[in-house]
């Protein structure tokens, strides 16, 4: 965040509630629900400290990024502001075998599932991924991509070929995503 203030925005994180002992109910679903929630109270504080907000990128790293695509493909319409840009690097529901066999998981999987919710007008999207990522599937990414293509979203697709969940393994790749974010920021969420 304070990369995004030094280039001049207004930045602010939003925590969630961690699935872990204590709370055995959190799920990608239930996070995305509380992000949709916060946005307007982030809003409203920001303008208490006399920054008016009239549009938004949102972003995210690992789980975050999933729960920021959430929001930009699935909530910006309910937004009080619009989302002009995602960026990121990178549920909570039964599934049966039999719901695999008839297809029916489908519907079950979409509230948290981003890549299901894009479509001709979704907001531009800078994204990177580990082609080693164990957490986050790689081929998972595949589909991101096509599903980008397919319906002709302004994006940048970054493929870190040596990494990781972390990225780690590729600085110059890492660098270009970096000023690809930058470039994308001044385009769609000029500092006025």
């Amino acid at each position: 965040m304070s990369w995004l203030c030094s280039k001049g925005y207004v930045a602010a994180g939003i925590n969630y509630t961690l699935r872990n002992q204590e709370n055995p109910d959190a799920n990608v679903y239930t996070q995305s629900i509380e992000i949709k929630e916060a946005v307007p109270k982030v809003i409203e504080e920001a303008e208490k400290h006399g920054c008016l907000i009239n549009e938004m990128a949102v972003a995210g790293g690992s789980a975050g990024h999933t729960l920021a695509m959430l929001y930009a493909y699935r909530d910006a319409d309910s937004s009080p502001v619009p989302v002009r840009l995602l960026f990121g690097v990178m549920g909570g529901v039964k599934l049966t075998p039999e719901m695999i066999k008839d297809g029916s998981y489908i519907e079950k999987l979409k509230p948290v599932s981003a890549v299901m919710w894009i479509h001709e007008g979704t907001v531009p999207s800078v994204v990177a991924y580990g082609k080693y990522d164990k957490v986050q599937p790689f081929k998972g990414s595949r589909r991101l991509l096509k599903a980008y293509r397919e319906n002709k979203v302004d994006h940048q697709y970054f493929e870190c070929s040596h990494s990781g969940h972390g990225l780690q393994n590729d600085s110059k790749v890492y660098k270009e995503y970096m000023e690809t974010v930058e470039k994308y920021l001044k385009k769609y969420l000029p500092v006025k």
